[in-house]
């Protein structure tokens, strides 16, 4: 992994940013989105970290995704976002997120969306299952589009499911 973990923290939050990517770009902006895109999680939904609770943000690569995908989930190919609870809820750790940014570049090229609207969506995807969201069966899903709209129209970016 390059670049030095950045700490960018809320009010209940400490946010780990690691880039392990370079190509990201500006490891600056996306611990600052990072943290505004969480902070809304908490005020909006709202949820309830333990305070000081630490989070892990790392941004890799397709390569590193796909290792970790497979080790994971058993799934031989990147994905755009993982999440990883913390083994002991409500602890002082709530867990970690991966990001590749290969796959997370084309998905919003293809769907027309800014980068950063897409980064914002995934950390947020993210982050709400480290809090137990899910989106097994239709119910959970539903339950957790609308979690996400919410907290999305909050930062001023649009639905993310518009057009689905």
């Amino acid at each position: 992994m390059s670049g030095r973990p950045r700490r960018a923290p809320t009010p209940a939050v400490v946010i780990d940013v690691s880039i392990g990517d370079l190509a990201w770009g500006d490891g600056a902006a996306l611990e600052a989105l990072v943290a505004r895109t969480v902070q809304a999680a908490i005020t909006v939904v709202p949820l309830h970290p333990a305070p000081g609770a630490e989070l892990s943000v790392l941004f890799t690569d397709d390569r590193q995704m796909r290792a970790l995908n497979g080790r994971w989930r058993n799934k031989d190919a990147p994905t755009n976002v993982l999440s990883f609870p913390a083994p002991l809820p409500g602890g002082g750790v709530l867990g970690d997120i991966v990001l590749a940014r290969e796959t997370v570049a084309a998905e919003a090229a293809a769907e027309g969306k800014t980068i950063d609207a897409h980064v914002a969506h995934l950390v947020l995807h993210g982050f709400l299952h480290l809090f137990g969201f899910d989106h097994g069966t239709a119910a959970a899903a539903a339950r957790m589009e609308a979690t996400e709209r919410r907290v999305l129209a909050a930062l001023g970016i649009p639905d993310p499911y518009d057009g689905d």
